[in-house]
């Protein structure tokens, strides 16, 4: 495995990231309103273009792939569809309607609407409205609970994923008429209008859910909490899903994403991604860190070497620099290469404001001893 691409952009925060179909334009957020556009042709990417509409920290960006456009949205309760017109980023207003900071936001996959979650308990399915010239939203709401803090589209570009401070996950059904066409029946149901909800999990040990992620098949969905865990849900027709809970003594993974129907890579407060595998769709388990710089040592001897340390200085290893390649949390995992089945690269923002792409390469995984399968 070839070394990550490492591109220090800030000295801020990335909240959100997303490269365009070609990869040749990065859209970010360095925790501020404004969102950069970076030109990723040359070897040093610089910024072309800065959108600047929004008055509150952007929290969501999103490109869609094939028509260019780019969606965001921001505590200031807005989302805005940017086109490009003779060079120059235009925006549109969406009309969202909520009271307060959105959070989240993903174009579905036939890139003709996109959902924005939110911290009014509520998740606006956002599509064109050709008749008024507008983006219209219809909201889904029961039952959530809390702010929705992350949403996935299925593959279908009907159901819709979430994960929300209530500590739960859900997959509801965000059909639009008029803009969908029936959707075949799934594991989630056949009878799909909008607002029904098609699964709602918990895991065991509670949490908020901070990400969410359809398997690429669309019959599994994968999310994590606050408590340290990945989940693992299947759908029955008999109503009563399996859940399987891998419980890590890590730190929160705050972003997920499935490589294939067999492995998802994690990452979050622990500064690394690390993988977890199953070979027969129910023994989910930890593997290790993506990250070759992580160093091979449990916690346990990292903590007794520091005591050592200690006791014969009278002081502790200065050092602040971590084993890591991000520096601080990584906010944000987005797939780079390959297919929705076959990731081979994948891409990472975090608070040390830098943006990496990975290779995924599973055959080179860093065994951690301090994140065995409790």
């Amino acid at each position: 495995m070839s070394s990550p691409d490492v591109h220090e952009l800030t000295l801020k925060p990335i909240t959100a990231h997303s490269f365009n179909g070609d990869r040749t334009k990065l859209a970010v957020c360095p925790n501020d309103t404004n969102v950069d556009i970076y030109n990723t042709s040359s070897s040093n990417w610089t910024v072309e273009a800065t959108l600047k509409d929004h008055d509150k920290i952007v929290t969501g960006i999103d490109i869609a792939p094939n028509s260019n456009r780019i969606v965001t949205c921001s505590q200031d309760r807005n989302a805005y569809v940017w086109t490009q017109e003779n060079g120059v980023w235009k925006p549109a207003l969406v009309l969202l309607r909520i009271n307060r900071a959105a959070t989240f936001v993903r174009w579905s996959p036939n890139e003709d609407k996109f959902a924005v979650a939110s911290g009014a308990r509520a998740i606006s399915v956002c599509y064109f409205d050709e008749d008024n010239d507008w983006w219209g939203s219809k909201h889904i709401k029961k039952p959530i609970r809390s702010t929705v803090l992350s949403i996935d589209w299925h593959p279908n570009n009907v159901l819709l994923a979430s994960g929300s401070a209530d500590m739960k996950a859900r997959v509801f059904s965000a059909f639009i008429k008029g803009v969908d066409k029936k959707p075949t029946p799934t594991v989630w149901g056949d009878k799909l209008p909008f607002n029904t909800v098609c699964g709602e999990f918990q895991s065991g040990r509670g949490g908020w859910v901070h990400t969410v992620a359809f398997s690429p098949s669309g019959d599994v969905l994968a999310f994590a909490g606050h408590d340290s865990c990945i989940n693992v849900a299947y759908p029955n027709a008999d109503g009563n899903p399996t859940v399987i809970t891998v419980a890590t003594p890590s730190l929160p993974y705050l972003s997920l994403f499935w490589a294939n129907e067999h492995q998802i890579v994690a990452a979050g407060h622990d500064c690394a991604p690390v993988l977890f595998e199953t070979s027969n769709n129910q023994d989910w388990h930890y593997t290790g860190s993506l990250d070759e710089n992580k160093k091979k040592v449990s916690t346990a001897t990292s903590v007794l070497s520091r005591f050592k340390t200690m006791d014969s200085r009278g002081s502790s290893d200065n050092d602040t620099d971590l084993n890591t390649i991000h520096q601080n949390t990584i906010l944000e995992m987005r797939p780079y290469a390959g297919t929705r089945d076959n990731v081979t690269q994948f891409s990472t923002a975090g608070v040390d404001g830098k943006i990496v792409v990975w290779d995924f390469d599973p055959s080179r995984v860093v065994k951690d001893m301090s994140a065995l399968r409790l």
